[in-house]
């Protein structure tokens, strides 16, 4: 039966890659698709997808596909220009992620009300990070300026990272397993999970990064090599984290930016392989979560689920990011853009499945509406990243050219990023993001 799962997941990532292109055009993204035919193959044949993997192995698919993807895109930061732009990230970090746990475990206790406080606490943080990978149609846009991509980018580089110890304090919580106070066991927890992720990440990268530089000058690496030299510093950031007690996510993005700095240009040609291997475990993950997550689920979905969940994606998401981007030069329309296209993914399932794994009380209700809101998420901002990005290209475009946007038109140049829209012009092409449109966009 392995095998011929195996076959099955296969043939559906052929075809995706197959037809990429054409449905990338009409908004239908990787995540959406193969979660779509993992559950209608479900829904029509049971047992061809009806595989009992170990949660531990699935955990660590979906986490190592994330730390792929987080170290790849973090290698296209440029350091020196994110010092200066560090503003709007900073903010919606700081004061958006907190704000956005305070707003979902409030409602989760309005539309849950026999849920117990420390279940809502954990699912508002199970749902509060977002994922770099479901926004990349967004962030690889040149026609959205610059520093909103960069924001957007930023964000859901870390916050997923810093989300995990709240998570693993919340987890201890609900489950009563903590014996100190709160507020000393959450302080040492993030202290923890953020220091040694911090060295992980630089003790894996800054080595790899020199070294790979010396070697390349030299002539040492062998072509097939260079691909595979960065891959392993990901791994081995992301395996120090977690020999450590650190955070693997904050780990493989601080190894990313690290190892970018280091490795000189050619960072951008050389991370293709931890690229690809990124999307295949997701590939996978998406599928499985179609195939057994969402028919798994259904039979515990109630109309509190679905408020939660479109609670989650609009007032928990974009209330918070309003507050946190107030007075930052930011127009309405960039506020609700941003606040908009934060798509919750391969970190809330992480979560979800450390969640199963471990048992919480009320567990068939805060599993089932992270389950349905990763998969609304994946659904509507899939659907409306496009069309979406072309209005406010218009809005952006018009206000350009009188000069009223302040804070959207700040320089700052982005490294070519991955998964480029076909079809643009070079400005995507080339990382020439610089907050204004390019002369033939419109």
């Amino acid at each position: 039966m392995l095998a011929v799962t195996v076959t099955v997941v296969m043939a559906i990532i052929i075809v995706w890659s197959a037809l990429s292109r054409p449905l990338d055009r009409r908004g239908i993204t990787p995540a959406l698709f193969l979660m779509a035919v993992g559950f209608g193959v479900s829904a029509v044949a049971p047992d061809i997808l009806d595989v009992s993997l170990e949660t531990v192995v699935a955990e660590r698919i979906a986490e190592i596909a994330l730390v792929l993807l987080l170290f790849s895109d973090a290698t296209r930061i440029d350091l020196r220009v994110l010092r200066n732009q560090l503003g709007w990230p900073t903010r919606l970090l700081l004061i958006g992620l907190p704000l956005s746990i305070l707003a979902g475990t409030g409602i989760a206790a309005l539309v849950f009300p026999g849920m117990a406080l420390a279940s809502a606490f954990l699912l508002a943080i199970m749902l509060a990070p977002t994922d770099a990978a479901l926004g990349q149609k967004v962030v690889a846009d040149s026609r959205v300026p610059s520093r909103v991509r960069q924001a957007l980018d930023v964000e859901s580089g870390l916050n997923d990272g810093l989300a995990v110890p709240l998570f693993l304090v919340a987890l201890s919580i609900a489950n009563a397993e903590y014996e100190a106070g709160v507020t000393g066991m959450v302080a040492g927890s993030m202290a923890a999970q953020i220091g040694w992720a911090l060295t992980a990440g630089l003790v894996a990268a800054i080595p790899g990064g020199l070294l790979f530089r010396a070697a390349d000058r030299r002539g040492w690496i062998a072509r097939e090599w260079r691909q595979i030299l960065p891959l392993a510093v990901a791994l081995l950031a992301y395996a120090i984290a977690q020999d450590l007690g650190g955070s693997g996510f904050i780990a493989a993005f601080v190894g990313g930016i690290a190892f970018g700095r280091l490795a000189g240009p050619s960072r951008s040609k050389v991370t293709v392989l931890s690229e690809a291997a990124g999307d295949l475990l997701a590939a996978v993950t998406w599928i499985a979560f179609g195939a057994l997550a969402l028919t798994l689920a259904l039979p515990y979905v109630t109309w509190q689920v679905f408020v939660y969940a479109v609670l989650s994606l609009t007032v928990v998401r974009m209330l918070p990011v309003a507050i946190a981007l107030a007075g930052s030069g930011a127009r309405r329309p960039t506020v609700a853009f941003i606040g908009w296209f934060g798509p919750r993914g391969l970190a809330s399932l992480v979560f979800a499945l450390l969640a199963a794994e471990s048992g919480v009380p009320e567990g068939e209700t805060v599993l089932t509406t992270v389950v349905v809101t990763v998969a609304f998420s994946i659904t509507l901002h899939g659907l409306t990243s496009a069309p979406l990005v072309e209005v406010y290209h218009r809005w952006y475009d018009a206000h350009t050219a009188t000069g009223s946007t302040p804070g959207e038109s700040v320089p700052t140049r982005l490294p070519r990023h991955r998964r480029q829209f076909p079809g643009l012009n070079g400005a995507a092409e080339n990382g020439d993001g610089d907050g204004a449109l390019p002369p033939s966009a419109s």
